[in-house]
C-alpha cells in the first residue's frame, strides 16, 4: 500500500484499485467517487470485483455483455476478467476486491446484483477497518459477511448479453448505438447478411432472449443510463425510440419487472 501520493485520501485509504490486488486479506474495500462521464478504458484487476454504486449509475462492458449498474446495485466482476466501466451523472461506488480463492465457487461471468441492507451495512463498515483487519476480529468477521451476501445474492435483468455469432453481433451492435431505430427483424436480418429464421434461432440459442426483448432490453438500460444525466423523461423515450415516456415506463417495468 502507499503510505502517501496522489492516490491516498486523507482518512489513508488509497483510492488505487492496484494497492488492493496482493492485500493479504480475502476481502479488501475501496471506497471512490467519480465524476459525470468518466470512462475507465478495458481493464482487468488480478482480484474478483464487487463494483457496488452507492449514488449515481454505472455502465460496465465486456466481450460478451453489457450491464447497467444503478444505485443500491452492484456488478459481480470476475477474477481477471478484461472489463471497461463508464459512469454516467456523478458516482460514488464502493468496490470489494476479492482474493481469488475466497471466491473459487462463485459465477464465472459478470452478473448485476441488488445489493441487500445487509451487504451495504457490512461494506461500509468493512470501509471503516483497517485494510489489514485482524482477521480474527470485527474486520474478519465482516469480511466473512461479504462474502456469503454476494454468493447467496439473485442476479437482476440488469443485463444486456452479447452473442458470439458475427452476424448476431453485428445486429447487437447496430441496436446499441441506435436504440432508436425503427428497423424491423427483417430489416436487421438483410443488414446481417442472415435470414429472418437464422436470427430469430439465433437470439433464443445464444442470448436465451428472442429480438424483440433483447432490443427491449437494450433500450431500458440505454435510457436509465440517460436518465441519470437528467434530461427530461420525453427526451430520454424519444432518444431510444419510443413516442412518450409512458410508454418507456411501461417497457421498463415489463423488462425488469416490479420495483
Amino acid at each position: 500500500m502507499h503510505a502517501n501520493g496522489p492516490n491516498v485520501p486523507p482518512n489513508g485509504r488509497s483510492t488505487d484499485a492496484a494497492d488492493y490486488q496482493n492485500v493479504p486479506r480475502a476481502v479488501a474495500v475501496m471506497p471512490k467517487a467519480y465524476a459525470a462521464g468518466m470512462v475507465l478504458d478495458r481493464h482487468f484487476h488480478p482480484r474478483a470485483q464487487l463494483l457496488y454504486a452507492t449514488a449515481g449509475l454505472m455502465m460496465a462492458s465486456a466481450e460478451d455483455g453489457t450491464w447497467v449498474v444503478p444505485e443500491g446495485h452492484a456488478l459481480w466482476i470476475p477474477p481477471r476478467l478484461p472489463h471497461a466501466v463508464a459512469t454516467h451523472g456523478a458516482v460514488s461506488m464502493c468496490s470489494a476486491y476479492l482474493d481469488p480463492a475466497a471466491v473459487a465457487g462463485f459465477p464465472t461471468g459478470c452478473r448485476v446484483i441488488a445489493v441487500s441492507r445487509l451487504l451495504a451495512s457490512a461494506l461500509t463498515a468493512l470501509a471503516e477497518e483497517p485494510v489489514l483487519y485482524a482477521q480474527d476480529g470485527r474486520g474478519g468477521h465482516l469480511a466473512a459477511l461479504v462474502l456469503d451476501e454476494i454468493g447467496r445474492a439473485p442476479a437482476t435483468p440488469l443485463t444486456l448479453p452479447l452473442p458470439r455469432d458475427a452476424r448476431l453481433r453485428r445486429v447487437c451492435l447496430g441496436i446499441i448505438a441506435d436504440p432508436a431505430s425503427e428497423d424491423d427483424l427483417d430489416a436487421w436480418a438483410d443488414r446481417a447478411g442472415a435470414s429472418r429464421r437464422t436470427l430469430t434461432r439465433g437470439f433464443r440459442a445464444e442470448t436465451g432472449l428472442s429480438f424483440g426483448d433483447w432490443r427491449a432490453r437494450a433500450r431500458v438500460i440505454r435510457a436509465l443510463a440517460l436518465a441519470a444525466e437528467g434530461p427530461p423523461p420525453r427526451a430520454v423515450a424519444a432518444a431510444v425510440g419510443y413516442r412518450s415516456a409512458q410508454t418507456l415506463r411501461l417497457t421498463v417495468a415489463r423488462v425488469l419487472g416490479p420495483a
